[in-house]
């Protein structure tokens, strides 16, 4: 009979220690410390949980790195278009996707809609927290058919492998890696153990058959990827699905991707029959006013190669309550308190005792600096009572002595900006060396200071 062995597993790192103690020794955390039932046994080998790989005595040499052939494998174009931006140009063969975020945001949704859509290949979907009449119902939800995708109900990782064998996929998706179960741990599924194997063996798989497998993740309460920190160290790809369920649009972030960049996003919208892919964000994102308002000033940001035109909104009001307050969402509130001490020493405006709110509409997280004056011109509308107008565009970074400074890729923000039939974009003065205005119907204004801007505007 095989020695059963226990040990502690945090369940914030996945750190492992044969004693119970109060404090993790590796991240600090206090009673996370779970006793679980480990069983290492190398005679189970051979179960099917263990793909064989080809030339695997060919991998276990040493060579030189001149030695090396590198063969360019063609990624795999899946059918979305926002899928295929977010993961750097398409899937990589043998890559390991981590899809993880908040329950019922659509996760499941998204991926049996692109195993639909992926007429041209074998998908073989694993689900562990649905029978199959349930994938059904939703596929029948989504209104797209294909004779090529294959349902799997199973948690077992060795009933897994087996029906890989048979069924020869070109695509596997597991729907979640919270609900697998590997015969090597005997904890239960969820665990940090039996993530942590069942990850390895998925990983194991897909360097060895090239097939790529996409994995979707839980979170926990405060918004991080449920199991430990080794399951992101493991993958290739991590993706985040945010928004809020009230909301129609879905937001697909990268946030670690070793074919791509980590900066890529994808928005979805929400519909009837599934996510519907927003290829142009611009047109959601600024809202359609029938008169100008107050308080609302148009930027365009950048995220990663994407322009984007956004609309940012604000609101000063007297303060009554003793502390002014400073609310924002969607920015960060320092840089917030930085750009109101600006305009109260430079301008001489007096935001001291003013209620501040600031929003980024559409719901939106914005890191970028070069909406900060746009964030500027709408506090001085709100403050001034004098809305702008609404064919107006602004970029550039705020410094602390009132300069605009140079923002990088401006031919791309004014391209969007005269694609969206804006008329004037504020541009810094730096960016306007070596700007190339011919085929440009947009008329281009370059400011120094944000005294400029005001003259201008106000």
């Amino acid at each position: 009979m095989a020695k059963i062995k226990s040990a502690f597993f945090c369940q914030q790192c996945g750190y492992e220690t044969p004693k119970w103690t109060g404090k993790c020794p590796s991240c600090g955390s206090w009673n996370s410390l779970v006793e679980e039932v480990v069983q290492r046994d190398d005679k189970k080998k051979g179960d099917g949980h263990v793909w064989d790989e080809e030339g695997g005595n060919e991998k276990g040499r040493a060579h030189k790195l001149d030695d090396v052939v590198q063969v360019q494998e063609a990624r795999l174009m899946a059918p979305d278009t926002e899928l295929n931006r977010v993961l750097g140009g398409g899937v990589v063969p043998g890559s390991v996707i981590l899809v993880a975020g908040d329950p019922g945001i659509g996760k499941s949704t998204l991926f049996l809609q692109c195993a639909l859509q992926w007429k041209a290949i074998t998908t073989l979907y694993v689900s562990g927290e649905e029978s199959a009449q349930q994938i059904k119902m939703r596929a029948e939800r989504v209104g797209i058919k294909n004779n090529n995708l294959y349902l799997l109900t199973a948690t077992d990782t060795t009933t897994l492998f087996n029906e890989v064998k048979k069924v020869k996929p070109n695509l596997l998706i597991i729907d979640s890696i919270q609900t697998l179960e590997s015969p090597y741990v005997e904890s239960a599924a969820g665990s940090v153990s039996q993530v942590r194997e069942c990850a390895a063996e998925l990983q194991r798989f897909a360097k060895s058959s090239g097939i790529p497998v996409c994995i979707i993740g839980h979170i926990t309460k405060d918004g991080s990827i449920a199991g430990p920190k080794v399951l992101e160290h493991m993958v290739d790809t991590v993706l985040q699905f945010e928004g809020d369920r009230h909301y129609a649009y879905r937001i697909l972030r990268t946030l670690k991707n070793r074919f791509g960049s980590t900066a890529e996003l994808g928005i979805y919208e929400m519909v009837q029959n599934g996510m519907r892919p927003v290829t142009n964000p611009s047109e959601i994102l600024l809202s359609q006013h029938d008169e100008p308002l107050s308080g609302i000033a148009i930027a365009a940001t950048m995220e990663a190669s994407r322009p984007m035109m956004i609309e940012v909104q604000a609101l000063v009001t007297q303060a009554v309550y003793g502390n002014p307050q400073r609310t924002v969402s969607g920015l960060d509130l320092r840089r917030l308190q930085l750009l109101l001490a600006v305009l109260e020493k430079r301008g001489g405006f007096h935001f001291g005792a003013k209620d501040v709110f600031v929003n980024i509409a559409g719901g939106l997280k914005i890191e970028d600096p070069s909406i900060e004056l746009a964030v500027v011109c709408a506090l001085l509308s709100s403050y001034e009572d004098k809305a702008l107008p609404s064919n107006i565009c602004l970029v550039g970074e705020v410094g602390l002595s009132g300069e605009i400074r140079a923002v990088n890729r401006i031919d791309q923000r004014i391209a969007e900006a005269d694609k969206l039939g804006m008329d004037v974009i504020f541009i810094p003065k730096a960016n306007a060396k070596g700007l190339d205005r011919k085929n440009l119907k947009i008329e281009v204004k370059t400011v120094n200071k944000v005294e400029d801007v005001y003259k201008m505007l106000f």
